[in-house]
């Protein structure tokens, strides 16, 4: 019996996850039944629901609320072409058994890369000397600067990301040491990682610090200004994180202090700034509007990941990024 199946999601998003190779592709798996749905169309003919098993979705997933799963008396997986799947899981549905599966994975991936991009860039602190030459308006002396040789690079936590990070820092000549509680002495040498016992230790020591913490109860404002304010001279913080983990109140009055210091933000609380904040102005700080995740083409590989999800359950094969009630509660 062929298994029936539906695109629900924001029309944008659609178009971003969902390119012709990969409809052409589900339209092979299974029986999509009706034209790409969006929140509101369910919502305005839940009929559409009723023979549904599979959902392929992303940004704009509704919720699955008590009204959504009697409409949708058959559905059984929802392969989640984004993120987090804070916005739209339930108590219901883990009570019915859905299976959620994510390609938060698949999102990882474009971070690292900028992640590793701005590493490589700030141990050369070319930050410093693009945003002086163009500030200034005249070429600028060259200092010391750590370069790409037996310098220390920082990473706060090694989840999906942090550890993509190391790995693509592996063929670097580099000292990578890592601050997470929760991961193993043999892990983190198989990353090729050394444990910092402390996070004070990472800022002390590294030339170039990453933070890749989810934003938790317990992780909220969990970077200070005391943590900033004992970095290296010319030393570099990135987050590609969430921006309320950073006091921030606390980082700009250490900028200030600090002019050698620099930040490359490309999340702040809250998104974007507001008017007037001083990440606008100072001269140490960069900011990017939330790039390092997956944007246009590289969206494409959230759907793929889907793709492969979907395979695999229709052969009963165990799941690759499906995510239980408690690993929903710990990803970002």
């Amino acid at each position: 019996m062929t298994v029936k199946g539906l695109f629900l999601l924001d029309s944008d998003a659609y178009d971003r996850i969902y390119g012709e190779s990969e409809r052409a592709a589900i339209a092979q798996l299974v029986d999509i039944a009706a034209p790409q749905q969006t929140a509101a169309t369910v919502r305005e003919q839940p009929e559409l629901l009723a023979d549904i098993e599979v959902v392929f979705s992303g940004w704009g997933m509704p919720p699955l609320d008590e009204a959504f799963l009697t409409a949708a008396p058959h559905l059984k997986a929802v392969f989640y072409g984004a993120g987090s799947i804070r916005g739209f899981a339930t108590q219901a549905a883990w009570d019915r058994d859905i299976v959620i599966s994510s390609a938060w994975a698949a999102n990882a991936v474009p971070v690292a890369e900028y992640t590793l991009s701005q590493i490589l860039f700030s141990l050369k602190r070319g930050w410093h000397y693009a945003l002086s030459i163009k500030r200034e308006g005249r070429w600028i002396t060259r200092t010391e600067v750590p370069g790409a040789y037996q310098s220390q690079v920082g990473l706060i936590s090694l989840g999906m990301i942090g550890r993509l990070v190391a790995k693509r820092l592996r063929p670097f000549d580099l000292n990578v040491i890592a601050y997470d509680p929760f991961i193993s002495a043999s892990d983190a040498a198989e990353l090729g990682v050394t444990l910092a016992q402390t996070l004070d230790e990472v800022f002390r020591y590294a030339d170039v610090v990453s933070l890749h913490t989810p934003k938790l109860p317990e992780t909220l404002g969990m970077i200070t200004g005391a943590h900033l304010a004992t970095m290296k001279p010319g030393a570099t913080f990135i987050n590609t994180a969430r921006g309320a983990i950073v006091r921030e109140d606390e980082m700009i009055q250490v900028l200030r202090q600090r002019e050698d210091l620099y930040v490359v933000l490309d999340v702040t609380d809250p998104e974007p700034p507001e008017d007037g904040s001083p990440l606008f102005t100072l001269p140490n700080v960069v900011l990017t509007p939330h790039i390092a995740g997956s944007m246009y083409r590289e969206c494409r590989r959230m759907g793929r990941y889907m793709i492969e999800e979907c395979r695999r359950y229709l052969v009963g094969a165990p799941l690759q990024w499906s995510i239980t009630k408690e690993q929903a509660g710990r990803l970002a």
